[in-house]
């Protein structure tokens, strides 16, 4: 299923554009490229994305309310108009220890069929 954008050329605001849900993550998309992906979140307290890894950076930048990042096992805090990189490739989490919402933004690097990236 493909995912819907943001419609283009309208004004629109991070935390009116979201809301909470009880005991729930919600996500929207605002942009999904082949180049990488524009995503608003909220999550509800004690809410969380399980720890993973992904073959590209990843830019979290909180944007109301406080999140606790893990990279590679080392425990972030990050608070309203701040953000953190997550690199590619290392093990990385989310937890919610309070309601918050972010804006995770992944931008991909186009590899050769050998896995190498590709310089532009």
């Amino acid at each position: 299923m493909e995912k819907k954008e943001f419609e283009k050329g309208v004004v629109a605001n991070y935390n009116q554009s979201v809301e909470y849900s009880p005991d729930s993550i919600v996500s929207k998309t605002i942009l999904n490229k082949a180049t990488g992906t524009v995503t608003l979140f909220s999550f509800d307290k004690g809410q969380g994305l399980s720890e993973h890894t992904a073959p590209f950076d990843a830019m979290v930048q909180v944007i109301e309310g406080k999140a606790t990042v893990i990279i590679n096992n080392e425990r972030k805090v990050v608070i309203e108009g701040e953000f953190v990189i997550m690199p590619a490739n290392i093990t990385h989490a989310v937890e919610a220890t309070e309601r918050f919402k972010m804006l995770l933004t992944m931008i991909k690097t186009p590899q050769n069929q050998n896995g190498f990236t590709v310089a532009k």
